[in-house]
C-alpha cells in the first residue's frame, strides 16, 4: 500500500488508504478497535519516555489509543494539515479549539451565521463565563475583518456556508487581511467536511468539524476533529484538551474512520441529488428563494465555485408568507423526511427554523417561514413527490 505521505495523491485515494497500516495489524484492512484505560509499560525508561517528543503511541486510554490514532492520521491526511485530534463531539471540537487561544480579556470574532451552539453555548456560555468578549460580524465582510480587530483580538472564528441560511464567507481575503496580526482563524467545515473544500488551503489555521455528521455518515456516532496546519497550534489545542479530560470513543473512532472511506461517493451522491431537489423547489410557487450556494443564482455561488470542489445535500427554503400551522401540516405528513436536528447521514431530513431570532449583526430580513433541509442518498424523484405532496397540505392549511 502506498504510504499517504510519500506521494501527492488525490482525494479519492487518500480517503481510500490513509491511516490503514495492515502489516501492523497482523493484514488486516481495516484498523481494529482497542479499547483502553490503563496502558502498561515494560520498563521504568519506557515509562519515563512516553511524554517525550519521540513517543507517539498510547499513553493512557484517555490519550488515545491506535483506532483513534489511525482516524487522526486519515483525516489529516484528507485535508494536508500537520495533525488532527479527535473529540467527543463536534461541539467539543468546537469549544476545545477556541479556548486554546483565548484567556480572561480577550476578544473572538464570530460570523453571524454561526451554528447556532457556537453562539450559545461556546461563546454565550463558556467564553462570557470566562470573561471574553464576543462580538460577531457580517458574512460578507470579506477583507473589512481587518476593522472589527482589537488590541486584545485573538481569534476570527468562520462558518462558509453558514447554518440556516448559507451565505457564503470569502475565507481567502479574510484570512489574509488578518496575516501577519498573530490572530488566530478557525473555520467550522462540517457543511463539506474535508472532501469539496480545504480551508487550509485558503489560509485558515484550524479546521473543526463535526465528524458525527458526513465523516461518519450513518447517523450513529458522535465524534468531533480539530485539524491544524502547525505544531505550535497543536499543542495548543493538545494541552487544552488533556484539561478539559476530552476523548473520543474508540468505537465512534472506528465508525469514524470507516465512514470516511466512502464519503465520496456518498458526497458526490449527495451533490447530484441535492441539486435536483433544490432546482425543483426553486420552480414551486410556494419557494420564495432557495439557500443554497450551488444554484447559479444563490449570492455565494462564484466564492463556492472558487473555494469548493461540490456541495452538500444542506440547503434552506424561505417559503411564501404562511400561518405556522401551514408549516406544521407539510412537515407533519413527511415519511421520507425526518424531523431531526441533525443531518449528514445517509437520510433525508427536515426542520424548521428561526434566522431573525438569533441574528446580532446583519438583521434578517426575510419575511417567510425558513426551512432546512438535509437531501440524503434516497432516489430524488421520490423526494421530489413527498415535497410535492407536502407542499399541497401546506397550501390547503392556508386558505
Amino acid at each position: 500500500m502506498t504510504d499517504s505521505k510519500d506521494a501527492k495523491l488525490r482525494t479519492d485515494t487518500i480517503i481510500t488508504h490513509a491511516g490503514r497500516h495492515p502489516r501492523d495489524n497482523h493484514g488486516v484492512v481495516n484498523p481494529p478497535v482497542y479499547h483502553a484505560s490503563t496502558i502498561t509499560f515494560a520498563t521504568v525508561a519506557e515509562w519515563a519516555a512516553r511524554d517525550t517528543a519521540e513517543y507517539d503511541g498510547p499513553k493512557y486510554g484517555r490519550s488515545g489509543t491506535p483506532t483513534q490514532f489511525a482516524f487522526e492520521e486519515a483525516v489529516t491526511a484528507l485535508h494536508d494539515g500537520y495533525k488532527t485530534m479527535a473529540m467527543p463531539s463536534g461541539l467539543a471540537a468546537i469549544a476545545c479549539a477556541v479556548m486554546s487561544f483565548l484567556q480572561n480579556g480577550d476578544h473572538m470574532l464570530v460570523v453571524d451565521t454561526v451554528y447556532g451552539p457556537t453562539r450559545a453555548r461556546v461563546s454565550g456560555n463558556l467564553l462570557k463565563r470566562a470573561g471574553i468578549e464576543v462580538d460577531f460580524y457580517d458574512p460578507a465582510i470579506g477583507a473589512g475583518i481587518k476593522d472589527l480587530v482589537k488590541p486584545n483580538t485573538k481569534v476570527v472564528y468562520m462558518e462558509s456556508p453558514g447554518s440556516l441560511t448559507f451565505e457564503m464567507q470569502d475565507v481567502p481575503a479574510i484570512t489574509g487581511a488578518l496575516k501577519g496580526t498573530g490572530i488566530v482563524t478557525i473555520i467550522d467545515n462540517t457543511w463539506s467536511s474535508g472532501y469539496f473544500c480545504k480551508p487550509l488551503a485558503l489560509g485558515a489555521d484550524i479546521i473543526v468539524e463535526a465528524a458525527t455528521k458526513y465523516t461518519v455518515g450513518h447517523s450513529d456516532a458522535m465524534l468531533g476533529t480539530i485539524t491544524v496546519g502547525t505544531d505550535a497550534h497543536y499543542q495548543a489545542i493538545k494541552l487544552m484538551s488533556s484539561s478539559l479530560g476530552y476523548h473520543a470513543a474508540p468505537d465512534d473512532c472506528y465508525l469514524g474512520q470507516r465512514g470516511l472511506r466512502t464519503i465520496g461517493v456518498r458526497m458526490d451522491r449527495h451533490f447530484v441529488n441535492g441539486v435536483k431537489v433544490a432546482t425543483w423547489l426553486q420552480s414551486r410557487p410556494e419557494v420564495k428563494r432557495v439557500m443554497y450556494p450551488a444554484l447559479p443564482d444563490d449570492p455565494g455561488h462564484e466564492i463556492w465555485k472558487r473555494d469548493h470542489t461540490g456541495a452538500s445535500g444542506l440547503f434552506g427554503v424561505e417559503l411564501v408568507d404562511a400561518p405556522a400551522e401551514a408549516v406544521t401540516a407539510m412537515l407533519d405528513g413527511y415519511k421520507l423526511f425526518g424531523l431531526g436536528a441533525s443531518w449528514g447521514g445517509y437520510e433525508s431530513l427536515s426542520l424548521p427554523n428561526h434566522p431573525a431570532k438569533i441574528r446580532t449583526a446583519v438583521p434578517w430580513t426575510g419575511t417567510g417561514p425558513t426551512v432546512r433541509y438535509h437531501i440524503g442518498l434516497e432516489d430524488p424523484d421520490d423526494l421530489i413527490d413527498e415535497l410535492a405532496a407536502g407542499l399541497e397540505r401546506f397550501n390547503e392549511a392556508r386558505k
